[in-house]
């Protein structure tokens, strides 16, 4: 009885933790170029994404919905309380705003030292990859499209609509791209085969703590994103998606061992502002260099809390 509360416990502060950490990294820009429409509307979008996704995941993997990124991090013979140390520590730094690694925060306390080496080494090179391809990138077009002049041609009406559709699209392939990689965070505490009943129960819960978190839009994390230049703007949102989805989908080619996306996602961040603010605005280079130095430390936090945690539960254990 008590393993199956731990069970249920650790699903749901997960799935909360878990998606409400990582929502910037996915629909922020989609959430801060959309503002002006109804929450309900952006929901219905990410959800239907998300069943499709989940349930394809489930049916072509024979049940499993982490698409195969448990195999190596099977359950305990028996969970105890102390298993939920991680989960709670990362409700916690959720609500305090930070951004923080989920995948070591979660996965780290259920994974041998060698899969967690693989986890860091993979993460590394993800934020490496996505820092380079994101100053490279905009290099190439921040004089087209970010300047001043570029973004007041936004306001005709044909741009903006077919800037509008692209955003959508690249959005929606970015969220099934992020959720291929972070159902393993998600799904963690629960059997590495789910039944019929399982899947349904489950995806009734993450959908209502994505009803919490789109009605709240995104929460304090989301600052993360405010704070960068013209993400507001649907052209630069739509950029940037595209840019993430495919890094995310060629890194989960590559290797299905889980990797932190937020060290992806802030480095392509960190890319982007330093390649615009060369081009365009040199003088805020200094401020764009403390930035990017702030969200570094942010997200090494998780790393540091994820492995005292893991070091406290092996305590725990013997």
């Amino acid at each position: 009885m008590m393993e199956l509360v731990i069970i249920s416990l650790g699903f749901i502060i997960t799935a909360y933790a878990v998606i409400a950490n990582d929502v910037i990294q996915t629909l922020g820009t989609f959430l801060v170029s959309n503002h002006k429409k109804h929450w309900l509307l952006l929901w219905f979008y990410a959800a239907i994404i998300l069943a499709i996704t989940l349930i394809y995941g489930w049916f072509v993997h024979n049940g499993d919905v982490s698409y195969g990124r448990l195999i190596k991090i099977p359950l305990p013979d028996q969970l105890e309380w102390w298993y939920l140390l991680a989960p709670m520590s990362l409700l916690v730094i959720t609500r305090l705003g930070i951004p923080v690694s989920t995948t070591f925060m979660i996965l780290s306390v259920f994974s041998t030292s060698q899969i967690i080496e693989k986890m860091i080494l993979k993460s590394v090179l993800g934020y490496a990859l996505a820092f380079i391809v994101a100053v490279v990138i905009y290099l190439l077009i921040s004089k087209t499209l970010e300047s001043q002049a570029s973004l007041r041609l936004m306001h005709i009406k044909k741009q903006k609509k077919y800037w509008l559709i692209a955003q959508w699209f690249s959005t929606g392939f970015l969220w099934s791209q992020w959720l291929i990689q972070d159902f393993a965070n998600i799904y963690v505490f629960l059997p590495r085969k789910l039944s019929i009943y399982e899947l349904i129960l489950s995806l009734g819960v993450i959908l209502l703590i994505m009803a919490y978190i789109f009605k709240s839009r995104g929460g304090k994390i989301q600052q993360i994103v405010n704070q960068k230049s013209n993400v507001e703007n649907i052209r630069s949102a739509t950029i940037i998606d595209l840019c993430y989805g495919v890094l995310l989908y060629t890194l989960g080619t590559v290797s299905s061992i889980p990797m932190s996306t937020t060290w992806t996602f802030i480095g392509i961040l960190a890319g982007r502002e330093i390649a615009i603010n060369y081009l365009l605005e040199r003088e805020k280079l200094k401020y764009t260099y403390k930035l990017i130095f702030k969200d570094l430390s942010k997200v090494n936090i998780g790393l540091i809390v994820s492995v005292l945690i893991a070091f406290t539960i092996q305590l725990l254990k013997s």
